[in-house]
């Protein structure tokens, strides 16, 4: 039985960075700390680093009973998702369900867009997907490198295990980071989730429920493994973000000439 039990379309029819990032997102999840809880993070120790926690479980991403499937493998169409979500948001390279009752932020930096979030009554959700080496093994180093940067800012980290192998879980005093990635054909895809405390898990469960419905196009454009692969923001979305950023200018035009007339 699949974790997340959904159905394909044609079946039902038959039977009825990178640091940056972990900067911000620590900065969502709780306040900076002071230099006692640093040391206090840094003597953290996880438990993860034996051999009997995988950093990665196999999973077969074009024949698994549940995702995240190669979108260049598999149909998103034969599938149906309505149990779970209103419509699916396609970013390009990546396509995934929308919880029911969420809604879509986009974070805008001074060049546009910076990065995309899911925001849902539990916290919220950050999917990014990787071009990945064919070797794999592309999560093992990444996933230490952000345990460290966030052990760096102050916020105790672990590794846990979940559906696809090591999860890192970083615990502030405001709430609860929690990053899961699934390696595939050239690909890796990542999706963190910041909670409020009391709600991590029920966010946990979401997260995994939306990349178990995740698809990965990877394409064969040459991509460096370790960059981003690349997102094309929805026609609607991206009025919204036209107007977000003439206003942005605006304001700034405006904020230059009181500071010239001064």
């Amino acid at each position: 039985m699949a974790l997340w039990p959904f159905g394909k379309k044609k079946q039902a029819e038959e039977s009825g960075e990178d640091q940056a990032q972990v900067r911000e997102l620590i900065d969502v999840a709780e306040d900076p700390t002071d230099s006692a809880e640093s040391t206090e993070a840094e003597a953290f120790v996880d438990d993860a680093d034996s051999d009997s926690d995988p950093v990665s479980i196999p999973h077969d991403v074009v024949n698994g009973e549940s995702g995240p499937f190669d979108g260049d493998s598999v149909d998103i169409n034969d599938f149906d998702f309505s149990d779970v979500s209103d419509g699916v948001l396609n970013l390009g390279s990546i396509a995934l369900p929308l919880p029911k009752n969420s809604q879509v932020q986009v974070e805008m930096g001074e060049n546009g867009p910076r990065m995309l979030h899911v925001v849902t009554e539990f916290g919220r959700m950050t999917p990014v997907a990787f071009a990945a080496p064919n070797s794999g093994g592309m999560w093992e180093e990444s996933s230490n490198e952000i345990a460290e940067g966030m052990r760096s800012e102050g916020m105790p980290t672990e590794f846990e295990t979940g559906p696809w192998g090591r999860e890192v879980v970083g615990r502030g005093d405001n709430g609860i980071i929690r990053i899961i990635a699934v390696e595939g054909p050239r690909w890796l895809y990542r999706m963190t989730a910041a909670a409020p405390h009391g709600k991590e898990d029920y966010l946990a469960d979401l997260a995994r429920s939306v990349i178990a419905r995740s698809f990965i196009y990877r394409g064969t454009t040459p991509v460096l493994a370790g960059n981003s692969l690349p997102v094309e923001i929805p026609a609607p979305l991206a009025a919204q973000l036209q107007q977000a950023m003439a206003q942005q200018a605006q304001r700034a035009q405006r904020a230059q000439h009181l500071e010239n007339e001064n």
